[in-house]
């Protein structure tokens, strides 16, 4: 087990240590710089999803909204509020400036991945489509990459399916027991049959969950931190130049200064809104919309949602507070926030932070549950092979809530999602320059006055594509409202 421990180490310090975060940063930069500025082009069309206008007249179809709402709620986890407060008290505050930066880079990363699992989904033939890294590399590089694809869905489903699922299930029960008395065991039992109920239903029943608990708890917890910045609003100028003021050195609180700032700003930030790592991208694919890109800027208003909003509530609960002090060791993690939100607003604020880390859990298990569904897919088509998943996903939530050191086994998360995000990077590398077309194809058809655009595969023909997998590119409505498109 110790030799096992040894290799899993090496292969972290291989991928997170030195290789994954330069790679994902200078990626998303060039990604940025290529595509124009894309992430900032269409922000404003971001918002649209926000809208329940215009979906599928299909009931068994995933609007672009609800794919939404899912990665939001896999990306929205414990980390934007125990991995905030630990990345404020090793980096400063200087680490919340780095974060939101490495977020609007990756919101231009997480739309090229996005786009390229809409560009190469396949229809299931009921109204659902699936896809993601794994179809992006069998149908976008071809089939003797087969085993790259094989290669990711095994990373795939042993980080997300079971490393993070026990994870958050302990999560889950910790707050319940420190907050409400809870024990672990009963937990547990709970969230296994609540898990059970939604892993059941398929990607439809967990786009319905997600779509009632993912605005509950944003809106929780997005009102508690507007409550703390109201209270405090002649502290807020104070606290945004201390926060840019120690990213560039011109302050230093911490030991490492500018450096630790920039370190913990960007591992937070890339941990939390996953852009580049190639998970989201299984979700996205799950949407059905007119365009590629339409999902992929969806898909970076998540990462938007993510780290510029949730994360940044975090940060300013905990630096308004009295309770953060620079440098001071003792404290950190969810404890910091928690005990920062009390000071602001009183003891009764911690058991609206337990429901709000309560509901982040949920929403991440059944999102990591389905990205599991979606590698084991990629390995076999045998219908006792995903029952049996179901069952083992259950028990590990079950496992992962009730033994408090039962996530010590699943050591090796982390660097299998080092690896994931290593094969999805090489992939969307090698396809950028097909995403530069499709996005060519919507910037045509927005100058030529379409407000909606339609992706027609017709005019892709070079490419593998499922072309039954758009069907608003044979509809009478768009027959008789578009003009031919010249092929790119």
């Amino acid at each position: 087990m110790d030799l096992l421990r040894q290799l899993f180490a090496l292969v972290e310090e291989f991928t997170w240590g030195w290789s994954l975060i330069p790679i994902l940063v200078i990626f998303g930069g060039f990604i940025t710089v290529m595509s124009g500025f894309v992430q900032f082009e269409y922000f404003g069309r971001m918002f649209r999803v926000l809208s329940n206008k215009n979906q599928s007249s299909d009931p068994n179809a995933i609007s672009a909204r609800e794919a939404l709402l899912v990665s939001v709620g896999g990306r929205v986890g414990g980390g934007n509020i125990a991995g905030v407060a630990v990345a404020i008290t090793l980096g400063g505050p200087g680490a919340v400036f780095w974060m939101w930066a490495v977020a609007l880079i990756g919101m231009a990363t997480s739309l090229v991945e996005a786009s390229l699992a809409q560009l190469y989904k396949r229809s299931n033939g009921d109204g659902t489509y699936r896809g993601g890294p794994a179809a992006y590399i069998i149908h976008g590089l071809g089939a003797q990459y087969r085993w790259l694809a094989v290669v990711y869905a095994i990373c795939l489903l042993a980080a997300f399916g079971f490393g993070f699922n026990a994870f958050q299930g302990n999560t889950f029960a910790g707050a319940a027991q420190d907050s409400l008395g809870i024990d672990r065991v009963w937990s547990g039992i709970f969230l296994a049959i609540i898990t059970g109920f939604i892993v059941y239903g398929g990607i439809r029943r967990i786009a319905k969950a997600a779509d009632v608990i993912i605005p509950v708890m944003a809106f929780v917890y997005i009102g508690m931190a507007l409550l703390v910045i109201v209270l405090n609003i002649t502290e807020l100028p104070g606290m945004i130049w201390s926060i840019i003021a120690n990213a560039f050195g011109l302050e230093e609180v911490v030991g490492g200064g500018i450096g630790a700032a920039l370190a913990q700003g960007l591992r937070r930030g890339l941990f939390s809104n996953e852009a580049g790592l190639g998970s989201a991208p299984n979700i996205a694919a799950t949407a059905e919309v007119r365009h590629p890109i339409s999902q992929g800027i969806t898909q970076s208003f998540s990462v938007f949602i993510d780290t510029i909003v949730v994360c940044s509530c975090t940060a300013f609960i905990i630096l308004l507070s009295p309770i953060y002090v620079p440098g001071a060791e003792g404290i950190d993690g969810v404890v910091l926030t928690q005990q920062s939100l009390v000071s602001h607003l009183g003891n009764w604020s911690q058991y609206f932070l337990t429901f709000a880390i309560l509901l982040f859990a949920f929403s991440s298990i059944i999102y990591n549950y389905y990205l599991g569904e979606t590698a084991l897919k990629v390995m076999t088509k045998n219908n006792a092979a995903l029952h049996f998943l179901r069952i083992a996903i259950v028990a590990v939530v079950f496992l992962g809530a009730s033994a408090p050191g039962a996530t010590a086994v699943f050591f090796f998360s982390d660097p299998v999602m080092g690896v994931l995000a290593l094969v999805n990077l090489m992939a969307i590398m090698m396809l950028f320059p097909v995403a530069l077309r499709v996005l060519s194809d919507f910037r045509a058809q927005l100058k030529r006055g379409v407000a909606r655009p339609v992706f027609e595969p017709a005019q892709f023909s070079d490419l593998d594509i499922d072309p039954t997998a758009w069907p608003y590119a044979t509809s009478p409505e768009h027959r008789a409202s578009s003009a031919q498109v010249p092929p790119i």
